[in-house]
């Protein structure tokens, strides 16, 4: 398995989750959300070196109050900027020569498996670029800004779309050469996509939540304690039929 670089963004403002300070300090079994987050990369096999992106604003609270802990863990803190993808630009400076594969995670993504980012890893190994993803189901609605129902969108234009998680893998250089482009994107994958690589999907889990919300935060407290494990076969996701498209 080649050497993996994991970028952990982690400087977002968080506005909509209220409550005046970054979501990334809330409490998930008694450790904040962004350590929790890292800790599920640092120590991995595969993994030689976990960077993780902090705003400026946050800056000096991460280092008082959790410098040494990440230390401990071996990871390392860049500082983001006005935007995410400036904020990963920013890390990827700063990833070593020994990485082949940079992986990029939500630090808000706390629920993430060390299965389902063995499968990305594994899929982006052989393809160059791959990212989890969920299909969407159930019936969606286009609704206005008052609150009322606009149109309800048939189910055929929406039958191949897929809800993108992270992590997001990419072949080093592949990354490298997407970011240099200077666009902008809500996320990796589209960087990669737009400059004509093709990237492959792995079907992820609803588990896998950014949390957004106050709302999220309290289903990711209910489901932490449910992720499969990495000896626990046949756990992967569920939809294995979908692995790879």
């Amino acid at each position: 398995m080649p050497k993996v670089a994991v970028i952990v963004p982690g400087a977002g403002a968080g506005e909509r989750f209220g409550g005046g300070r970054n979501k990334i300090f809330e409490k998930i079994k008694d450790q904040p959300m962004f350590i929790r987050t890292l800790e599920v990369f640092t120590g991995h096999r595969d993994v030689v070196q976990t960077i993780f992106v902090c705003s400026a604003a946050d800056m000096a609270e991460v280092k008082e109050r959790f410098g040494g802990h990440l230390g401990f863990m071996g990871a390392s803190l860049v500082e983001g900027g006005a935007t995410r993808t400036e904020s990963v630009r920013n890390a990827l400076g700063k990833v070593c020569d020994e990485a082949e594969l940079i992986a990029v995670h939500d630090a808000a993504r706390p629920c993430v498996s060390r299965v389902w980012a063995d499968a990305v890893f594994a899929e982006a190994a052989k393809t160059g670029a791959a990212l989890l993803a969920l299909p969407l189901h159930g019936t969606l609605k286009r609704v206005a800004d008052s609150g009322v129902v606009d149109e309800t969108l048939p189910r055929a234009d929406f039958k191949n779309l897929w809800e993108a998680q992270t992590p997001q893998v990419f072949r080093k250089d592949i990354l490298q050469k997407a970011y240099a482009s200077g666009k902008e994107a809500t996320d990796d994958a589209a960087l990669v996509e737009a400059m004509g690589h093709p990237v492959s999907v792995v079907a992820g889990d609803p588990r896998n939540i950014k949390v957004t919300t106050p709302a999220d935060l309290a289903f990711a407290k209910a489901v932490v304690n449910t992720l499969p494990k990495p000896r626990d076969l046949g756990a992967l996701h569920p939809f294995q039929d979908d692995l790879r498209l």
